[in-house]
């Protein structure tokens, strides 16, 4: 399936060298919803909860969204659970979010609608 043109899965993270503001207002509203599955949590990181029918697919899904955030230098908060995994991400350097962690979670989402 070929996403479209100019969206987050088509993009890349970008390493933050601090110094530059976390998003706020309309450009944090936009970027937010093109992952609408996600919760922005106190404009700070975003937030998601995917489930599973078991432990064995959930880690499978774990190890996924590790080969992603590796590929694109941008590494997550993940608790797997017996048939959940719950992310977490922002980006640490500047202690909020950027355009990068929304595409993180767009490639995530796109890895669980793979699944």
């Amino acid at each position: 399936m070929s996403e479209p043109e100019g969206s987050l899965t088509e993009k890349h993270c970008v390493p933050c060298k601090g110094g530059v503001p976390p998003l706020r207002g309309e450009e944090l509203q936009k970027l937010s919803a093109q992952v609408p599955d996600w919760k922005v949590i106190d404009a700070h990181h975003l937030a998601r909860t995917f489930a599973f029918s078991d432990f064995k697919t959930a880690l499978a899904f774990v190890n996924r969204v590790g080969a992603v955030a590796e590929a694109e230098g941008h590494h997550p908060d993940l608790l797997l659970t017996w048939g959940r995994v719950d992310v977490k991400t922002y980006t640490h350097k500047i202690d909020g979010l950027t355009e990068s962690d929304f595409i993180l979670a767009a490639k995530i989402d796109r890895e669980f609608h793979t699944a």
